[in-house]
Formats: structure tokens, sequence, C-alpha cells
């Protein structure tokens, strides 16, 4: 498959590779030895939230008691 680069440095992927991505609005771009390569980046602000909370270790056991004592007269 190709992609051309138009005169506005745009590339059109091809709908056979960019179909296998089909909730990705995003991706990475880098420079790999001479290589272009993309990687889907997550965009979703829940999904965000979800990693940030596992990676501080909140579990939903904690969020229920910070809601509970965030409610309490």
């Amino acid at each position: 498959m190709l992609a051309r680069k138009t005169s506005k440095n745009q590339i059109t992927l091809p709908k056979a590779v960019i179909s296998r991505f089909p909730t990705v609005e995003y991706f990475d771009v880098r420079e790999e030895n001479g290589r272009i390569v993309l990687a889907p980046v997550k965009t979703s602000r829940a999904e965000a939230a979800r990693e940030k909370l596992q990676a501080l270790d909140i579990t939903p056991a904690d969020i229920d008691k910070a809601v509970a004592w965030a409610r309490k007269p």
C-alpha cells in the first residue's frame, strides 16, 4: 500500500489500515531509524482518569468512601 504526501505535508492513510483502528482519532508520530511510526493515542478522558486511578492504586471502594465522606452533613 502506498500513501502520498501532499504539498501541505498531509498523508492519507489507506482504508485497509485505518479500518483496523475505528475508534482512534489521534496518533503519536515519531521517527525511528529512518521510518515514520504511528501509534494510536487514547484520548478518552474517562480512560485517562481510570489509568490515573490505577496508577495511584485507588480502588472503587476508596472512591465510594470518599463520596460518602464528602456527602456527610
